[in-house]
Formats: structure tokens, C-alpha cells, sequence
């Protein structure tokens, strides 16, 4: 991230870089010389190892502050610590895995859903090219899950089928309530599916 101008966490040359077991998502490393890496919740505590909360890092590499914006330096900024705004968790030997962004965090019915684990669901369908979940207004759920999917070339699909699909591997606070088929999901021009887009 450009707070940190240069990497806090990565994979030591020469080792296998581990899998998180409950979602297949390869680690994003360990904290880097001289860098500190720690799990919080939402009270600034830190979390053992195996529970999701925001990734915090502090070291030589962060940043002093935003030029001009005391304000927003110290949401960002506190003790040296740079809250990055990624759900991340850590295991026992010390490995981070990237859960998500905890903005785009849903909750649904009080229940907390993050829309990677939606979009991993909805990859694995034979007919979805592209995917892309958000949370969407709901008077009754406060927001509830909807997603976004292109389809590959030449493939067809019934909305009832995806739903089906999702049941089948998600609880059912986290299938999607509203699904919407798009030609193309709007992406940054590096590729990235643009969540922010969809909301708007």
C-alpha cells in the first residue's frame, strides 16, 4: 500500500508458502526485517492466531502521515501502527492470509459476510466467467448479499440454478439474495473488479 512505500510482508526465498485450510487462499507472507504485524478487532485488541480482524503493521517503511491532513492521519496512524483496512489472519507459525477488505465487509441479519468467500462460491460454477458481491440495502436484513456475474463465452444460466449452487457450499446467511448478469463488470485499468462501481 503506498502508506507503507515498500512491502511489509512476504514469502522468505527458498520456503513453501502455506494455504489457509478453510478457504485455499495462499499466505501473504510474514512481516518483513524489522516489521511488526499484528490481527485486531474492532477495539484495537489483538487477536490470537486462527481469528480474522484488521491487519496492522508498523516499521521504518510507514509513513509519517498525509501531507496537509491531520485528520485522516490519525484514523490511519496510531502508535506507529497503520491500520490498513484488510481482514487478514494469522496462524500458529506466523503466516498472514488476506480475508478480505473490511469495508466491503457485509452484515447481514447481524451475521458477518465477507464477499470473497461469496465470490469463491461463485467461481467454482462452470458458467460464471467473472464475479463480484456487495451488500445491498435491505429494509428487513439491514443489507443483504448481492452478486454481481458475467458469464463465460457461450455458457447460459438460470438465476434459481446459482442460487442452488451457492446453498449447496455457503450458509445460508451468506447466498446471495439478488443476483445480476452483466456483459462485463467494470474493473480498474489494472483489472481489478471495481466493487464501488456496483454500489453506485
Amino acid at each position: 500500500m503506498t502508506e507503507t512505500s515498500a512491502a511489509t510482508l512476504l514469502s522468505p526465498f527458498g520456503l513453501a508458502v502455506p494455504a489457509e485450510p478453510g478457504s485455499g487462499a495462499l499466505s501473504i507472507g510474514v512481516p518483513c526485517p524489522s516489521t511488526d504485524a499484528i490481527i485486531v478487532d474492532d477495539a484495537g485488541r489483538e487477536l490470537p492466531a486462527g481469528e480474522a480482524g484488521e491487519l496492522l503493521v508498523r516499521g521504518p517503511q510507514v509513513m509519517a502521515g498525509y501531507w496537509r491532513k491531520p485528520g485522516e492521519t490519525a484514523a490511519a496512524l496510531r502508535d506507529g501502527w497503520i491500520h490498513t483496512g484488510d481482514v487478514a489472519l494469522r496462524d500458529d507459525k506466523g503466516w498472514f492470509y488476506l480475508v478480505d477488505r473490511k469495508k466491503d465487509m457485509i452484515i447481514a441479519s447481524g451475521f458477518k459476510v465477507w464477499p470473497r468467500e461469496v465470490e469463491d462460491v461463485l467461481y467454482r460454477h462452470p458458467a460464471v466467467r467473472e464475479a463480484a458481491v456487495i451488500g445491498a440495502p435491505d429494509a428487513y436484513r439491514g443489507e443483504t448479499v448481492k452478486a454481481y456475474i458475467s458469464l463465460k463465452s457461450g455458457a447460459s444460466l438460470l438465476e434459481d440454478e446459482l442460487i442452488l449452487h451457492c446453498r449447496e457450499n455457503l450458509a445460508g446467511y451468506k447466498v446471495p439474495r439478488q443476483i445480476e448478469i452483466l456483459a462485463e463488470l467494470p474493473k480498474t485499468p489494472t483489472g481489478k473488479i471495481q466493487r464501488n462501481a456496483l454500489r453506485q
